[in-house]
């Protein structure tokens, strides 16, 4: 009688984790993709008990129940939008740890030739050590404000102005001396994210770009691990499509995913991957 044999799912996660492992080990350059998954992983979740505990009152008094929807609210005044988007900045971007996954995927690749592109907005990466030249935040930065109009490309620093708004606000506004306008044009200022066309791509974004540019160039052909964290299918056109496309062009390339909920990789790329339906701090953890 022929006996059939399955793989129990502690020996199939053994196969994949040494199989990254692996990846780690032989790859002659990483090129790291991070989306949103990565920062929930961390701990930055923008809904639930998170967000009841920054904005409660904001919840109660204008019916929106997670912090997403809350960057889209209509506000009365600016006095009230800005009381809600310094708390909202504070929390996701001040005086916060960067978040376990951040520091262990830090201390894989310290040590290699590596480059993040990433579409988060919130300093993570830099708050865990990661080189500054070697980013690329495509999306923005919460910490940095620009015209809203936009009457010039550039962007400025907002910790002093958030800190103050934080510290003034009373009854869910602020006062309205604080309200930010444009140094240039006094017209009022907004948060660095790409939402339309008025988004600035600064001189430090330019700059990056270059560098993810050269990074690209310098490594073709090599191999290189494509390694995706948290992305999902809100911008796959960022990072999601074009990893599976250069790493199906270059066939020395490898490509590994890990992603509770978009963990896929085209059939004609199986062979070279390695995808983990998992929380990210876990899988990270065990490599």
């Amino acid at each position: 009688m022929e006996k059939k044999f399955t793989v129990s799912r502690r020996e199939e996660q053994t196969e994949k984790l040494e199989r990254l492992r692996g990846m780690l080990n032989s790859a002659e350059a990483v090129l790291i993709g991070a989306g949103a998954g990565l920062s929930t992983s961390a701990g930055f979740t923008y809904s639930g008990e998170r967000f009841r505990k920054y904005f409660a009152d904001f919840e109660e008094k204008y019916g929106f129940h997670d912090m997403y929807s809350g960057g889209f609210y209509p506000f009365p005044s600016p006095e009230e939008f800005w009381a809600y988007w310094s708390r909202y900045i504070y929390i996701n971007r001040y005086d916060q740890p960067a978040g376990k996954p951040y520091e262990r995927l830090l201390e894989l690749v310290r040590d290699k030739n590596y480059f993040v592109l990433t579409t988060n907005v919130d300093h993570r990466f830099q708050t865990a050590g990661f080189d500054k030249e070697r980013l690329f935040y495509t999306q923005g930065d919460y910490g940095l404000f620009q015209c809203s109009v936009p009457c010039h490309k550039a962007t400025y620093d907002n910790e002093g102005n958030v800190r103050a708004m934080l510290r003034d606000q009373k009854d869910g506004k602020i006062p309205s001396s604080l309200i930010p306008h444009c140094p240039v044009c006094g017209k009022p200022m907004r948060v660095n994210l790409r939402a339309d066309d008025t988004f600035v791509e600064d001189d430090g974004w330019h700059a990056a770009y270059e560098r993810y540019e050269a990074f690209l160039r310098e490594n073709a052909g090599k191999k290189i691990l494509f390694f995706e964290l948290g992305v999902g299918m809100n911008t796959p056109s960022i990072i999601k499509y074009p990893f599976w496309q250069m790493a199906w062009k270059n066939k020395a390339a490898m490509y590994a995913c890990i992603n509770l909920d978009a963990a896929i990789v085209p059939q004609q790329l199986a062979e070279r991957s390695v995808c983990f339906a998992q929380d990210i701090r876990k899988v990270l953890s065990l490599v």
